[in-house]
């Protein structure tokens, strides 16, 4: 009897490290979005606000060509993405850049920068890896850190997102990739969410540009605004009023100087990016809960962060470590499984 219930156990323990496994994409499958998309309402939005914060995992990776990536680079490109056979491929069009980014007269020829998503474990936030192309960093602009900071203040979360270019560009219609691979997901991005996170990209530039040659600034500057971005999401949830410009400036030199670069930013630098980050809290965004705590989440991630590589295998939701676990539990619920049917059959 003693043996039959320790056998017992062990099943069980089985079963639950089993269901254990699953778990995780039984919870990613929860949203939290408000708008006309049928999904779970965040207490903290009005039914009327039109946010949509993405709480949902990614249902399966993806690949997004620029229009003008030429046919006989593509297998380059994927490789440089690491592109599996998995990924559903998809091409990001100018049409594409004006109904995310609204800058009219973007042609498709000029849509050179490709990226890969990959689901992240839940809690990953985005990371962000900008891939060589044939040895080459061809992003020359926007930084791995920018685009992070800047897609979660869009609303994405919990996805990895590898970025490369077969010829030197400045990177910034990479998002519309971004934004065409999680619609194509079934999840919808308010264009005033996107639109005002990609008037924070417009708004760093001058500063990371002016400070190049320090390779933490990239990682100190989105930090700070992203910690200045989470405080006025509370503010405004709180009830309060909307931070002014001169607030905003305020606190935004205080998160500076937190990290130790307000000496490196221009007045005139802060005054564009209070701007920017006045937009992101009008826009529908700031109304979720969930976006402070993945804003909250991807500033922390950010403080430290040098260099284009922010992701490791481990982020990866489909990772090989994660895959092999799985097997591992199913391998013992097998034996397990087939010990019961020796014994009772």
């Amino acid at each position: 009897m003693t043996l039959k219930r320790f056998i017992l156990g062990l099943a069980t323990v089985a079963a639950a490290l089993t269901l254990g496994s699953h778990t995780l994409v039984a919870q990613a499958d929860t949203t939290d979005t408000t708008g006309t998309s049928s999904s779970v309402t965040d207490s903290s939005s009005s039914a009327t606000s039109g946010s949509t914060v993405q709480t949902k995992a990614l249902s399966k990776a993806y690949v997004v060509y620029g229009a003008g990536l030429a046919s006989e680079d593509k297998d380059t490109v994927a490789t440089a993405l690491g592109v599996k056979s998995n990924y559903t491929a998809l091409t990001a069009t100018g049409s594409d850049y004006a109904q995310y980014l609204n800058s009219a007269g973007t042609t498709d020829a000029s849509m050179i920068s490709s990226v890969s998503l990959a689901p992240a474990d839940p809690g990953t936030g985005v990371k962000v890896n900008i891939a060589d192309y044939n040895g080459s960093n061809n992003i020359t602009q926007v930084t791995s850190q920018q685009y992070a900071m800047v897609a979660t203040m869009a609303g994405v979360k919990d996805v990895i997102i590898t970025v490369t270019a077969d010829k030197s560009v400045s990177g910034e219609s990479a998002l519309t990739g971004v934004y065409k691979a999680l619609a194509t997901d079934g999840l919808t991005l308010n264009a005033q969410n996107t639109q005002a996170a990609n008037g924070v990209l417009d708004a760093t530039q001058p500063a990371i540009n002016s400070n190049s040659d320090d390779k933490k600034y990239p990682g100190k500057l989105m930090s700070a605004v992203g910690s200045v971005s989470s405080n006025l999401a509370k503010q405004r949830q709180n009830g309060s009023d909307l931070a002014t410009k001169d607030d905003i400036a305020a606190m935004l030199k205080k998160a500076l100087a937190k990290q130790g670069i307000s000496s490196q930013t221009t007045q005139t630098q802060i005054n564009n990016i209070s701007v920017a980050l006045s937009k992101v809290q009008q826009a529908p965004v700031s109304t979720s809960k969930s976006y402070v705590t993945n804003v909250t989440k991807v500033a922390n991630n950010l403080a430290n962060s040098i260099g284009n590589k922010m992701a490791s295998v481990k982020d990866f939701a489909n990772s090989a470590d994660a895959q092999k676990a799985e097997n591992f539990i199913a391998q013992i619920w097998d034996k397990i499984v087939s010990f019961f049917k020796g014994l009772f059959g």
